[in-house]
């Protein structure tokens, strides 16, 4: 069904829902088509497209509290850490064949170790290089903004066409809890007027980069008692000067990785914590809630890390011609293109049942209340992974109006391969607890073990919908649900088991 019949007819997308698809469409064509094959600008996108990072940037020009950038530290997954600091050259070798062995890869970033823009040369030098030898890559830099205003002009003549600044605060009160110092004209400046020229540098940058037609994404790291109710500021600010999209990412800061505020015992906030601030500060700004917080040399789809495939050892040995990988590249795009139509249209079809089911209902107070479900996938956007398989599961919230994306959750592997699962009953239990608030969780298959488990736990495993897209499929699932009876009426309370 085509999805412009659907809003002609009344049907869900004239009721305000539509899939995340169709999340964007409000956009001007122009930015549409930017963002369209951006993994980590486009919610629909990072389901079918891959990323890549360089760490070509190894100096800072500010300290953050949660920040403790480490080198060789391949078992960890979160910003400022990388296993090779590469020059340019190598970094654009390195680009090449990625993105000659992994084609889905549309965009390639340069985000640390340190900060880019506090390395201008490597920077710059790596993005000239591409738009030169890579044309078909789109560009991204990120930055703390403290450096962004000197080099606006330099970053839109190297064509790059999206750019993120982490702010946290735009309150120096605020910042001074965060940030220790900056260095800044030569000499290092601390506490509250530190934060003061910092909120500055990154506003007038927002600015300037607005005023060019870059596309800008901020990312603000949600601290429990520091920053938490402030960052409703932050989006309303940063709103206002033009950014296209926020990012509220959760603190990272376990004591092993040995940054201030995990030795200091600062604790990150829970999932139910950094939805509900999600949803604050949702409103004309879209949210992004897809990230996963990845290394500064992150290779692959998102939640996944493939870096370890092309060493620069391993790249040495490659032999690639761009331009039949280019080719190649073109036609990969092309089926994911067809594929993405195919399921914009079945989750059209789900999204007009739904909206009938609540046409169906006689009163708002008889309106079923909305519901978690989490998914096993590995890509495409469709339900085609094992429960045991899943590093992280997507979570969705199902209601009459629509599905939308919540966020990711990362957990530790359950099944390792072969006919047992190691230490699999603490395992299952950590999964069970990460997913505790979920009714259901759809995957391609699961296991007599965590099945029961999960059902105790009052989550309902599911895997009726292998292989289908899963915003279809969720709708599904909540269809059966409603029609069965089992859900309350809205504002009340899951009868659920503790996990």
């Amino acid at each position: 069904m085509d999805l412009n019949v659907v809003s002609q007819s009344g049907g869900c997308a004239s009721s305000g829902c539509g899939s995340s698809a169709d999340r964007l469409s409000h956009l001007p064509e122009a930015i549409r088509a930017k963002v369209d094959n951006h993994p980590c600008f486009s919610e629909d996108a990072h389901h079918h497209y891959a990323r890549m990072h360089v760490a070509v940037a190894p100096a800072c020009n500010i300290q953050c509290h949660y920040c403790n950038r480490k080198y060789d530290c391949s078992n960890e997954s979160r910003p400022g850490v990388v296993s090779e600091l590469l020059t340019p050259d190598r970094a654009v070798k390195k680009v090449i064949a990625v993105a000659a062995n992994i084609p889905q890869m549309t965009v390639l970033g340069i985000a640390g170790p340190g900060d880019p823009l506090a390395n201008p040369e490597r920077t710059l030098e790596t993005f000239r290089q591409l738009s030169e030898k890579a044309p078909d890559i789109r560009l991204c830099v990120s930055t703390n903004g403290l450096a962004l205003p000197e080099v606006v002009d330099e970053i839109c003549k190297h064509n790059i066409e999206h750019v993120t600044i982490t702010i946290n605060c735009v309150d120096p009160d605020v910042g001074a809890k965060i940030y220790p110092w900056i260095f800044w004209n030569n000499r290092r400046v601390k506490g509250r007027k530190a934060a003061e020229i910092l909120i500055a540098q990154q506003q007038k940058g927002l600015e300037m980069l607005v005023e060019r037609g870059v596309l800008v994404k901020v990312n603000s790291v949600l601290i429990p008692g520091v920053n938490d109710e402030h960052l409703k500021e932050v989006s309303r600010a940063v709103k206002a000067k033009g950014a296209f999209l926020h990012n509220v990412m959760p603190l990272i800061a376990e004591p092993e990785h040995g940054t201030f505020y995990g030795l200091m015992g600062q604790r990150g906030p829970s999932n139910e914590e950094l939805q509900t601030l999600q949803d604050a500060c949702a409103g004309d700004m879209a949210m992004m809630r897809h990230c996963r917080q990845c290394r500064a040399d992150a290779v692959g789809m998102l939640g996944e890390d493939r870096g370890h495939e092309f060493t620069l050892d391993k790249i040495e040995t490659m032999e690639i011609d761009y331009e039949a990988a280019m080719a190649r590249r073109a036609e990969i795009h092309a089926e994911i293109e067809a594929n993405r139509t195919a399921q914009r249209q079945q989750t059209g079809e789900a999204f007009v049942s739904l909206s009938s089911l609540k046409r169906g209902l006689k009163t708002k107070a008889a309106e079923p209340r909305p519901v978690l479900m989490a998914v096993a996938t590995t890509g495409g956007g469709v339900i085609n992974q094992h429960f045991g398989h899943a590093r992280e599961f997507l979570v969705y919230e199902a209601s009459v109006n629509d599905v939308r994306f919540v966020g990711a959750r990362k957990v530790d592997l359950y099944c390792s391969g072969g006919d047992t699962c190691g230490d699999a009953e603490t395992t299952l239990q950590k999964i069970i607890r990460t997913l505790k608030d979920c009714e259901a969780v759809l995957c391609s298959k699961i296991g007599y073990e965590p099945w029961s488990q999960l059902e105790e736990a009052g989550i309902t495993p599911n895997g009726e919908h292998a292989m289908e897209p899963i915003e279809e499929a969720i709708a599904a699932v909540y269809q059966e649900m409603v029609a069965s009876g089992q859900l309350e009426q809205a504002g009340a309370e899951p009868q659920r088991l503790t996990a």
